[in-house]
């Protein structure tokens, strides 16, 4: 048995546990515990009172039992009355207890949270933690509604100890994550934000980890704290190790509140006051400076905490992407991490660079690195640091290194791990086309691509080579030369084959002329590979087959003979079967002009957003790099507002943070930049374009798309909104081969123009920032100008910015729903719509564009299991807007009865309008 020190006043925990431990068996352990249940049960149903040790004693081998992985259904009562008790030891005890054990349904909550408020109300520092951290450890709704108002006031009270502050701040941190809307917002938020000027170093961090969380969802009401947290953290910056000596680590002052308040800052756009941003400029500097610095200790944790610092501080310059210097320096900084020794360092640097390679400012300082990241990829051990590698590649590649890039991507493929293949063969894929001059090089590529990892190219890959040589004339010679050769391999994938029947059967005609590829070769090549194909890839061949009889005449009675045989005529897949019997009397019945009306060269496809690169998206995730590389290059730069309700400016370049909602630069002053060229005299906006309100509407559920679309132009739109605040990407397409000439936009707003020649082919992208001032109607026009052929075009379509883009969805139990729907019952709050269903009425779509309107799709609330409930939040600058809906629909009569309830009437009117459009 453990010996026992005098001061432990319980011995027969000691004991007890010191018996479990010399147990043999499990049925020894169970045998011992139970014997020792029974005897606490004994003892707490006795008639004889227990004193405040026993019952501490007993509370604690309960626990001690529950521990051990075993039910407790007795001694609740028991650590309840402990809270009563005036002895730390035994108060703790019972809070121990409850913590683990009581949960948020118990019948002894009200006591539990009387004693609770009892030690809050006793002003005795140790009393009020204690109760603190068990608010905290249980954090069930029901603790936030018994207190989460009562919290905030110890946090802001003048004589609360700095203990209880702290503990008082992490409580409400701990609240305000599980139950956010149960902690109100009120005069305590500018007066916690003054926590950050506290001399306890220690409040301090506690306060930073709760005004980040606050600020991430009411980032107004704190705003203040940007000019207290950039003074903080410049006073640390600037001391000496001995300065703060009880929050130094390993020569390091205060790293991990340095850390905090550097995330802080990342909830907000630069100061605006100059002296601030200075000053912040300044700690940025210093920071930097002292990572260059000798190290004060060998220790890993001193150059863990100095980094910590670092890469956080990279993380705001990178956030901020407004101060190219600091920009070029964290590049060059981050750059010698990539050859250091230990990897978490180079893995960190790579992922910083593919956020920096987003910049404008530091894109071309990023590529400087480029052999030292081709060297990592090809010999790295640890396969997330290559695959960060090819990240950085993917995110440093424009049209001076693309040809390098994809050269050593596909080198790379070839041993790369099986877990990364598909992501890097769908890089590649998006590279090739993204930056092909010469497309006899994109098709070299993706042939290439096939041949490495054939295993490994999606369906979207070979679609979209397809595609291209399709709509590109001047390259379908060359790609029928090119997958005729591929195909003479002895060993060939099946993608190849597929790319190689397609192209073959549509433009073999184009090597025709060759005896090396006469038809009767090219067919022959393609009949090789046909057993050895799966169904699908057959059905494809015997569709080119047919093909070659309306293009080479003289393959007639080949091709018939092979559709009339048995393995064909009596094949067991009904495809395959259907497919020769139509395609055997279609070319038996039918004449040469019929042949040739059915069976004419595919038309151009249309052009959309490859599919690829969806696919990569969907892949990494929304927020990565791939979407910030995106809109890294050829963007324009415009600052103003759009209407009275939103505000919008677009950016040069995107934040490349993980945010897409970066929104930081102010509006600019002075007058409009728009410059019209040639000074042709056309109206600054016309009537509406055809079909744009059509289009308009389908975009009232979704943020991507084609936004219009003509012979000339195509215009795509990407977006993202986050509580008042969006950010749009509008993407013009020229779909001809001639130039569009005096390219301009109107926004009603103060703007740079894009760029004047939009070459044929190729694209132009604006980025717009929203920010949603009060709710409104009126979505804002866009104009689009330029000059086709010697004609001036004028296009105006309505940007489909909408007050359901700002809902935020909320989570509600089904009694909070009817009850805030009955405070909602006056006339003036409530839209209601009854009409006739427009679409098949499929409660999956129902969902789906429900969730896309923005409100929260909430589940068991409606007696009716039919009908379709939501709740939400509009955000806008001035005022936030709660919005319940019900959608009851009726299948027999198709008919659906759409019900809006909100706090403004105009808000109610016009989502109850958007919303029924939709079905």
């Amino acid at each position: 048995m453990p010996a026992v020190s005098k001061g432990d006043g319980m011995r027969g925990l000691a004991v007890f546990i010191s018996d479990i431990r010399n147990c043999k068996s499990k049925e020894a352990e169970i045998k011992r515990i139970n014997k020792e249940l029974a005897n606490i049960r004994s003892k707490f149903k006795g008639d004889k009172a227990l004193d405040g040790y026993s019952k501490k004693k007993y509370v604690c081998k309960l626990l001690f039992i529950f521990l051990l992985g075993h039910d407790i259904d007795f001694g609740h009562m028991e650590a309840v009355n402990l809270l009563s008790s005036n002895k730390y030891t035994e108060k703790q005890i019972g809070y121990l207890f409850i913590s683990v054990l009581v949960n948020s349904n118990s019948e002894l909550i009200r006591l539990i949270n009387n004693a609770i408020k009892n030690d809050l109300a006793s002003r005795n520092p140790i009393f009020m933690c204690l109760a603190l951290h068990c608010i905290a450890n249980v954090g069930s709704r029901e603790m936030a509604e018994a207190f989460a108002s009562e919290i905030p006031k110890i946090l802001v009270a003048g004589d609360t100890m700095d203990s209880v502050k702290q503990s008082a701040a992490l409580c409400l941190l701990r609240l305000y994550k599980t139950s956010p809307d149960l902690v109100p917002m009120g005069e305590w938020t500018s007066r916690v934000v003054h926590l950050l000027n506290d001399q306890h170093l220690g409040v301090v961090t506690a306060a930073t980890s709760l005004i980040t969380c606050l600020s991430k969802k009411n980032p107004d009401e704190f705003k203040t704290c940007v000019s207290l947290a950039v003074s903080r953290l410049s006073r640390i910056v600037s001391s000496a190790s001995t300065d703060l000596q009880d929050y130094t680590y390993y020569f390091v002052p205060a790293p991990w509140l340095s850390v905090k308040l550097l995330r802080l800052l990342q909830c907000y756009p630069p100061p605006e006051d100059t002296a601030v941003k200075g000053r912040l400029i300044e700690c940025m500097e210093t920071i930097l400076n002292k990572a260059q610095e000798p190290p004060k200790s060998k220790k890993v944790q001193h150059s863990n905490a100095k980094n910590a610092i670092l890469f956080e501080a990279i993380s705001l310059i990178i956030h901020y992407d407004s101060e190219p210097n600091l920009l070029v320096r964290a590049c060059n900084q981050l750059g010698q991490f990539l050859q250091h020794r230990e990897t978490n360092l180079r893995y960190l640097a790579l992922e910083s660079m593919c956020l920096l390679a987003g910049s404008e400012f530091s894109h071309e300082a990023v590529k400087t690195h480029i052999e030292t990241v081709i060297n990592a990829l090809k010999t790295e051990r640890d396969v997330s640091v290559r695959q960060r590698a090819a990240d950085l590649l993917y995110a440093m590649c424009d049209r001076t290194n693309a040809p390098q890039i994809v050269a050593e991507m596909l080198s790379y493929l070839e041993t790369a791990d099986y877990s990364i293949r598909e992501e890097i063969v769908l890089k590649v894929a998006i590279l090739a086309e993204k930056y092909a001059v010469d497309y006899t090089w994109y098709v070299d590529t993706i042939l290439n691509l096939i041949r490495i990892a054939g295993d490994y190219v999606s369906e979207e890959v070979w679609y979209r080579v397809i595609q291209i040589v399709i709509n590109r004339d001047d390259v379908q010679g060359y790609a029928a030369k090119t997958v005729f050769e591929a195909l003479q391999a002895p060993a060939c994938h099946e993608n190849m084959v597929k790319v190689g029947g397609y192209i073959l059967g549509e433009f073999g005609n184009l090597i025709a002329g060759d005896p090396r590829s006469s038809p009767l070769v090219q067919f022959n090549l393609l009949h090789s590979k046909f057993h050895l194909c799966s169904v699908p890839t057959r059905a494809l061949l015997l569709s080119s087959y047919i093909k070659f009889v309306n293009l080479f005449p003289e393959t007639k009675t080949t091709i018939q003979d092979v559709l009339r045989s048995d393995s064909q005529l009596r094949n067991s897949d009904v495809e395959l079967q259907q497919r020769a019997v139509e395609y055997l009397k279609l070319s038996s019945i039918a004449s040469t002009d019929v042949l040739a009306t059915v069976l004419e060269e595919m038309p151009p496809f249309p052009e959309r957003e490859s599919s690829i690169l969806a696919k990569l998206k969907k892949k990494k995730g929304p927020g990565t790099v791939t979407d910030m590389e995106e809109g890294k290059k050829e963007q324009t730069e415009v600052n103003g507002g759009v209407e009275p309700a939103v505000n919008a400016s677009t950016v040069s370049t995107p934040s490349p943070s993980a945010d897409l909602l970066g929104l930081k630069s102010a509006p600019a002053s002075g007058g409009s930049l728009l410059v019209d060229v040639f000074s042709d005299a056309v109206p600054a906006t016309g009537a509406l374009a055809p079909g744009s309100e059509d289009n308009f509407s389908r975009f009232v559920c979704k943020n991507n798309g084609v936004l219009f679309e003509n012979q000339l132009l195509q215009i795509g739109i990407k977006s993202e909104y986050r509580q008042n605040l969006g950010r749009m990407y509008l993407f013009f397409g020229n779909k001809t081969s001639v130039q569009f000439l005096n390219f301009t936009l109107n926004l009603n707003i103060q703007a740079k123009p894009v760029e004047p020649i939009v070459e044929g082919g190729a694209q132009v992208q604006q980025v717009i920032n929203i920010e949603c001032l009060s709710d409104f109607t009126e979505a804002p026009l866009l104009n689009i100008q330029f000059r086709y052929g010697g004609t001036m075009q004028n296009i105006t379509l309505k940007l489909p910015i909408t007050v359901n883009k700002f809902f935020q969805p909320t989570e509600m139990a089904s009694e909070d729903f009817f009850q805030r729907w009955k405070q909602l019952s006056s006339p003036q709050q409530e839209a209601q719509k009854i009409f006739k269903a427009n679409h098949p009425m499929d409660s999956e779509v129902t969902k789906a564009k429900l969730i896309g309107f923005g409100s929260a799709l909430l589940q068991d609330v409606d007696p009716n299991r039919d009908n379709f409930v939501g709740a939400g939040v509009i955000h806008t600058k001035s005022i936030q807007v709660g919005c319940l809906l019900r959608l009851e629909p009726n299948s027999q009569a198709q008919m659906y009865r759409l019900t809006l309830r909100t706090s403004k009437e105009a808000v109610s009117k016009r989502l109850c309008a958007l919303l029924s459009q939709q079905f």
